[in-house]
């Protein structure tokens, strides 16, 4: 079990993660709304802000470093197959 005063530290950390993470993913959801809508300039700065997102939290150790980059990946991809 761990100590009384890990356990508040921990739960402070989850929800610093939990806040991360659902801005992230809040970014990330608003980008493929605004790709599927087939603008190309609204998606290009959509993308910017999702990458920057995700960046952000992969720093912070919220999210792997490769599992942003792999998101960012496929929403760029997304983005060049709208402007085709």
């Amino acid at each position: 079990m761990p100590s009384e005063k890990s356990a508040r530290g921990a739960l402070k950390k989850a929800g610093y993660n939990r806040q991360v993470k659902s801005a992230a993913n809040t970014v990330v959801t608003a980008t493929r709304r605004t790709i599927a809508a087939g603008d190309p300039e609204q998606g290009v700065a959509a993308v910017r802000r999702a990458a920057s997102a995700l960046d952000r939290a992969a720093n912070a150790g919220v999210i792997h470093k490769n599992n942003a980059s792999r998101r960012k990946s496929r929403l760029a991809r997304s983005l060049l197959a709208v402007d085709k």
